[in-house]
C-alpha cells in the first residue's frame, strides 16, 4: 500500500509544473463591445475574450463593469467564469 501511495504521490510531483500553465487568471475591467455571434467579449484593457458555447450574455453590453477568470489557451484568453460588479 505504500507503494502505490508513494507512487501516485511521485506521479502527481512529475505532473504539477504542468498544471501552472493551466491556471485561471482574472482582470477587472469594463465591456467595450459584445460579440454574440463570434462568442467573444472586448475589454477597455485592450484584449479580446473567447467565451465558451452555452455562455450566457444576458445582461452584458458596453459600458458593463465586470471581473472575468479565464485560462489562456492556444494564444485565446478563454473565459472561464464571469461576474459583474455592482
Amino acid at each position: 500500500m505504500r507503494f502505490v501511495v508513494a507512487t501516485l504521490m511521485a506521479t502527481a510531483s512529475f505532473f504539477s509544473p504542468l498544471a501552472a500553465f493551466a491556471e485561471s487568471a482574472d482582470v477587472e475591467a469594463t465591456i467595450t463591445s459584445v460579440d454574440t455571434e463570434r462568442l467573444s467579449l472586448s475589454l477597455d484593457d485592450g484584449k479580446s475574450y473567447q467565451a465558451p458555447e452555452e455562455f450566457n450574455f444576458e445582461g452584458l453590453k458596453a459600458g458593463v463593469k465586470v471581473v472575468v477568470f479565464y485560462t489562456e489557451v492556444d494564444g485565446k484568453r478563454v473565459i472561464n467564469d464571469l461576474e459583474v460588479v455592482q
